[in-house]
């Protein structure tokens, strides 16, 4: 029974002592933190780049099915980004002009980023003789960048070795 009674000092004596290296759950500035903006989290073009470089890695080490994968897997994220940033460019023009200026820019990178999937894609099903296949994505390149765009005309002379159209573009 003593030692019942000796419990509640012991919580008393020991439970009021001040914690100095406690770990808060907040930041010291709270505008900084941005979830989406650190390299590593999944809706971001360097994620688009890594899911290439990783492709590249595959095809390098000749496992062409991986490497498949993981273009198909950049080109879905950049496809997902460029309709996100088109969306916001869209909403927002007319009301703060830097927002639309923001989302062109980074719009733009994810197009380019988009082509260069395309482009691995299309390479890649054209080695494994699928020339089918590789068709829409050089086309669909051609559409984003432009056929002046230097990817655009890489994506018209690849069109043109498989046959699929046979005037020379001189732009």
């Amino acid at each position: 029974m003593k030692l019942l009674k000796f419990i509640p000092i012991l919580f008393i004596f020991f439970g009021n002592v001040p914690y100095k290296n406690e770990v808060y759950a907040e930041i010291k500035n709270p505008k900084e933190y941005r979830v989406l903006s650190s390299e590593s989290k999944k809706l971001s073009i360097s994620n688009v780049e890594y899911y290439i470089k990783q492709g590249d890695q595959y095809i390098k080490n000749g496992d062409f099915e991986k490497a498949k994968d993981f273009y198909l897997d950049a080109r879905k994220l950049a496809k997902q980004l460029a309709s996100f940033y088109s969306d916001l460019n869209s909403s927002f023009k007319g009301i703060d002009a830097r927002i639309p200026n923001e989302m062109q820019r980074k719009g733009k990178q994810t197009l380019q980023i988009l082509a260069a999937s395309n482009e691995r894609l299309a390479s890649l099903y054209i080695k494994t003789e699928k020339p089918e296949v590789a068709v829409p994505l050089l086309v669909e390149t051609i559409r984003i960048m432009s056929p002046n765009s230097q990817e655009g005309k890489e994506a018209y002379e690849r069109l043109i070795q498989l046959g699929f159209v046979e005037t020379k573009y001189k732009g």
